[in-house]
């Protein structure tokens, strides 16, 4: 898959915050997905061991989520943990892995934050400026920002507000289990963004490419 490449990865992290102000800007966050055209949805992970960082991107089909394709990819990790600069850490892996996709999915959902994110640029929105596809973020854990509490039921979801902007939702992806924190990457919205991460979730807590994501980056070569 040919990227379209922003800048070099070897930043310190004072460089990188000032790179996200930069960018942050080119981020489309209010451009609905075109739910009703895509036919090809990809997982995005990655998982580090020993200071190795492994990516994995798996494309299925949508809405039969059958697998089509999976790439991965391994190096050194370049970059310390920092809150909020998980994209100088993961991209350099990314890059290599989106490199060797043959197929070019219609949407990628990223295990990690949109513009929930402090600057508005987290790794979907980040990596999203490099693919020119829409990407959406689909975090764990909080970031930032706050929601009210959401029902118990699957589909529930609150606005996430930060510093009174609407920046994702909460959205329960499971029944009685922790929310997903969902928000446009690029190229995507709000409301669309969130449907189609519930539409990807027919029976765990994570979007189903994101989980075959998941389980494909944590399986590290011996």
């Amino acid at each position: 898959m040919k990227l379209h490449h922003r800048h070099d990865w070897n930043l310190s992290p004072s460089e990188a915050v000032a790179l996200q102000q930069e960018l942050r800007s080119e981020v489309i966050s209010d451009r609905p997905i075109d739910l009703d055209r895509i036919e090809l949805v990809a997982g995005v992970d990655v998982s580090v061991k020993n200071e190795q960082s492994q990516a994995a991107i798996v494309v299925m089909t949508y809405p039969g989520f059958l697998p089509v394709e999976t790439v991965l990819a391994q190096r050194p990790t370049p970059f310390p943990y920092v809150p909020g600069l998980l994209s100088f850490r993961e991209g350099p892996v990314l890059e290599e892995a989106f490199e060797k996709l043959k197929t070019v999915p219609d949407v990628f959902l990223f295990d990690g934050m949109g513009i929930a994110h402090p600057r508005r640029i987290g790794i979907a929105s980040h990596m999203g400026l490099w693919l020119q596809r829409p990407t959406v973020g689909c975090g764990k854990t909080l970031l930032c920002g706050r929601y009210k509490d959401l029902a118990e039921e699957k589909g529930s979801a609150a606005p996430l507000i930060d510093r009174k902007e609407t920046i994702g939702v909460a959205l329960r992806t499971r029944t009685a289990k922790n929310p997903m924190f969902i928000s446009p990457g690029h190229l995507a919205d709000i409301p669309t963004a969130t449907e189609l991460v519930l539409r990807c979730s027919p029976k765990y807590r994570l979007p189903e490419p994101i989980r075959l994501a998941h389980n494909a980056a944590g399986q590290f070569s011996p």
